[in-house]
C-alpha cells in the first residue's frame, strides 16, 4: 500500500462530502478500466437493479486491483459514468462496504445518455498509486 495524503478542501474551495478534492501519492501507478455489472461468464448481473450492478462493478473493481497488487486503500481517483444520477446512492452504498469515508478517493460522476449495452446502468474506473 502506497502512503496517500488527502486533502479534503483546499483554501477556497468548498467542502465535499461523496470524495476527497486532492489525493497525492508516489509509487506505481495503476489505471483500471471502466468495469461493467458482468459476471466472470460475461453475463450480466442486476438487469434494471442499481444496487445489484453497483455490487458487482466494485466487486471487478476489487478483482482487477487485486491483479495489480493493489487495492481499494491505492485507489486515488473513481469516475463514475451512470444513465441516471439517481443511480448514485447505489454506488455510495457499494463503494462504502469497500472504502471507509475517512478514505475517499477524488472522484468524478457523470451522467452519459448510453453505455456500450443498454441494460448496463452504470460503468466505474480507478486509479490507484501502489508503493514501489
Amino acid at each position: 500500500m502506497s502512503e496517500l495524503t488527502r486533502i479534503p478542501a483546499p483554501d477556497g474551495v468548498a467542502p465535499a462530502t461523496q470524495y476527497t478534492h486532492v489525493v497525492l501519492g508516489t509509487g506505481r501507478f495503476v489505471a483500471v478500466s471502466g468495469q461493467l455489472a458482468l459476471d466472470e461468464d460475461g453475463g450480466v448481473v442486476g438487469v434494471g437493479d442499481p444496487g445489484a450492478q453497483a455490487r458487482q462493478v466494485f466487486e471487478n473493481l476489487r478483482r482487477c486491483l487485486s491483479a495489480a497488487g493493489a487495492g481499494f486503500d491505492d485507489v486515488v481517483k473513481l469516475t463514475y459514468f451512470v444513465t441516471d444520477m439517481t443511480h448514485m446512492e447505489a454506488i455510495r452504498a457499494a463503494r462504502a462496504a469497500h472504502i471507509s469515508g475517512d478514505r475517499l478517493p477524488a472522484a468524478s460522476a457523470v451522467q452519459v445518455a448510453a453505455l456500450v449495452r443498454p441494460e448496463f446502468l452504470m460503468e466505474i474506473e480507478a486509479f490507484a498509486v501502489v508503493a514501489p
